[in-house]
């Protein structure tokens, strides 16, 4: 007969529903208290996915309403509101019947998801673009010119070219030549808008984590050139560096 720890340590290491389900089924006979409490630990979680299941469904319905313009690219920014570092969009193109879970805007996730589902994502993508926009471009024809730039850019860079774009409140210029479907707050409600605002804040935040290592005094890790006190606090202090968008800080200095 297992131990308890043994059965808990099983517990730990069934990570989807079908490793769940054979789970309850090995344990539900064994009659002691500690087992039994495990084993409705293990039933939360199976409900638990159930009902991100029935949510990740909804966060593909506009894909499946829109599934006559064959691949459909969804598009999102990060940055836009930041005092430094660049702006950064990126172009995602999911699978027909795609079900990777808990996509949803990258704000709403924890760091640690946003990192997994990035792999998942470029793992199981048709295609994905990125794009970008300097802080020196930024400040030459302002930040939504800017952040036209980079999704148009990210769209450009793709291996497969999309039916129709899936877009987060905006309709992009440049890109005339494409069906443009806008929904508004559509990184908490199209999949592939999600998996887009994904793959850019995953992005960003690694090259503003990089830029902290060159300008330690900002803590660009941490705050990732948005304007928390701390970063408010540094700009009047030390001025601002080169990653500086000067359209932006200049009731800080």
């Amino acid at each position: 007969m297992s131990s308890i720890s043994d059965i808990k340590a099983n517990l730990e290491k069934a990570y989807d529903k079908a490793e769940l389900l054979a789970f309850v089924n090995e344990y539900s006979s064994d009659e002691r208290a500690g087992v039994q409490k495990i084993v409705e630990t293990a039933k939360k979680r199976i409900s638990a996915i159930d009902k991100e299941i029935s949510r990740t469904f909804e966060m593909y319905s506009y894909e499946r309403e829109n599934s006559e313009y064959g691949f459909l690219c969804g598009i999102d920014e990060v940055g836009r509101g930041p005092l430094a570092g660049p702006v950064y969009a990126a172009a995602v193109i999911l699978p027909k019947n795609s079900e990777i879970l808990y996509l949803n805007d990258s704000k709403k996730l924890s760091e640690k998801k946003r990192e997994e589902l990035y792999d998942v994502i470029m793992e199981k993508a048709v295609a994905v673009g990125i794009g970008s926009a300097t802080c020196e471009r930024i400040d030459e024809i302002n930040i939504l010119q800017a952040t036209f730039e980079a999704m148009t850019m990210a769209v450009n860079s793709l291996n497969v070219k999309p039916g129709a774009l899936l877009i987060d409140a905006v309709h992009i210029p440049q890109l005339e030549e494409f069906k443009q479907i806008s929904i508004i707050k559509g990184d908490a409600k199209s999949a592939s808008i999600a998996a887009a605002s994904i793959i850019a804040k995953v992005t960003r935040d690694r090259v503003m984590k990089e830029y902290a290592n060159t300008y330690p005094e900002y803590g660009f890790d941490s705050n990732k050139g948005y304007g928390s006190a701390e970063h408010i606090e540094a700009l009047k202090k030390y001025g601002p560096c080169s990653i500086h968008r000067r359209s932006f800080i200049g009731n800080f200095v």
